[in-house]
């Protein structure tokens, strides 16, 4: 079956290789097949130096990768959030610190300010304290995009100001302690063996995200059609829907082989009066909450940027700051609702952090603005402006996240893992440098 009334796409020349052909077929991006093709060498690559000095292979278990996914979260969420930031030529660098301030902020509300006034546990109390952390974080946002905007002051210099500002302010508000236990309900946005929705609720969101794949590449075979776009092979859309099939099912298949600990098995049997069995009872972790708070974040924030006026005029401003302005463009406050979005998301990845942790500290965020900024780097977010994408910036926190885990695992001290994140991310932006070169 082929279409003869429609264009197609980009048509191979006769001198193309056979990849040349596949990826012109397919129009995928070359920088997002470098990225998983990366994240497949580290995998592999830690997982065979644990086998040979350790003789045990712990890196690609279902084990390390769930933790992997849920300590990828955090960071994914305000990486996100960056690369609006980078692609409007501005930097961000005290979301760590805002983090800390607004985990603190909910850290104080959950033990020692909402439990007197509405009672121990009352379901309000997480709900209260999680839509304030993440209103705190707009705030700061907002303020800090303020001073830029209209203070014109380099962006470099507000957050910089911002990453001892708002670490010290936590320290003031937490008098230096840490602020635990969180509500029970707050901590299961962390994930864990009961902040996960199990077997069941990953097949279906598994089969949710497949039906997905396919209805996106029918659609936009339909729009292509409907506005005369070249269209691709329909070889070439359904590898594309079998793909994105494959790797929802390859996730659901992954997370579920993943058991509680038996401890837990033992305490939830005993709590449900469900007699053990001889071999034991293996209950599957599936995705985990956070995991599933960043899909959506993605997803969200995928179409804030490419299908809103909003995104058009981010990489307009990316683009061109003096044309956008002079096409009617408000910059100045699209650079305020910019950063008020980059703290809004500050403030959500507060909550997973400190649920996770079951606990608020000021020193929680710490150093997590490089990780974010070179997640979104390594994404393929411009330093120059106008160029980012969404999924690169979460696949860019994956590699960072891989990377650090890996290190742990092998016995890597902190020292030599600094070295090794610097040094990705001026790897990173030297290869942006040579890509933006080339492709002029």
């Amino acid at each position: 079956m082929t279409d003869t009334s429609t264009p197609t796409a980009t048509k191979p020349k006769a001198s193309d290789g056979p990849f040349t052909r596949f990826l012109k077929a397919t129009e995928l991006d070359t920088r997002l097949i470098g990225m998983v093709g990366a994240l497949a060498l580290i995998w592999i690559g830690f997982h065979l130096y644990g086998a040979l000095v350790n003789n045990f292979g712990a890196f690609l278990t279902p084990r390390n990768l769930w933790n992997l996914s849920v300590q990828t979260s955090s960071i994914g969420i305000m990486a996100t959030g960056m690369v609006l930031v980078i692609i409007t030529r501005h930097i961000d660098l005290s979301v760590g610190s805002v983090l800390g301030f607004c985990a603190v902020v909910m850290g104080m509300l959950q033990v020692y300010i909402l439990p007197p006034l509405l009672g121990l546990g009352h379901p309000l109390i997480w709900i209260i304290a999680a839509l304030a952390g993440m209103l705190t974080g707009a705030i700061v946002g907002a303020i800090q995009g303020s001073l830029i905007a209209y203070l014109k002051i380099p962006a470099f210099i507000v957050t910089l100001g911002g990453l001892l500002v708002w670490r010290g302010a936590a320290f003031l508000v937490a008098r230096g302690e840490t602020i635990s236990p969180v509500d029970e309900t707050f901590a299961l946005l962390g994930g864990g063996p009961y902040g996960a929705i199990g077997s069941t609720g990953s097949w279906i969101v598994g089969g949710l995200a497949c039906a997905a794949a396919i209805f996106l590449t029918l659609n936009g075979r339909r729009q292509r059609r409907k506005f005369k776009f070249a269209l691709r092979p329909v070889w070439a859309d359904t590898f594309l829907a079998t793909l994105g099939c494959a790797v929802a099912i390859g996730a659901v298949l992954l997370v579920n082989a993943y058991p509680w600990p038996k401890g837990i098995v033992r305490q939830y049997t005993e709590r449900q009066g469900i007699e053990m069995p001889e071999g034991g009872l293996f209950i599957s972790h599936g995705f985990a909450i956070p995991v599933l708070i960043l899909v959506a974040v993605g997803i969200l924030m995928t179409i804030l940027l490419n299908r809103t006026r909003f995104g058009r005029y981010v990489f307009a401003i990316g683009g061109n700051p003096e044309a956008a302005e002079l096409a009617g463009i408000n910059t100045r406050l699209m650079t305020v609702k910019i950063f008020s979005l980059m703290g809004f998301l500050a403030g959500l990845s507060a909550v997973v952090a400190s649920a996770r942790l079951n606990s608020a500290t000021n020193a929680l965020g710490t150093l997590d603005e490089l990780y974010v900024i070179a997640a979104a780097v390594i994404g393929g977010t411009s330093l120059a402006g106008g160029v980012g994408t969404i999924y690169g910036a979460i696949l860019g926190a994956l590699v960072m996240q891989s990377l650090q885990t890996g290190m742990v695992l092998i016995g890597f001290d902190a020292a030599i893992q600094q070295i090794v994140v610097g040094s990705v991310l001026v790897l990173a932006v030297w290869l942006d440098i040579l890509y933006r070169r080339k492709s002029k």
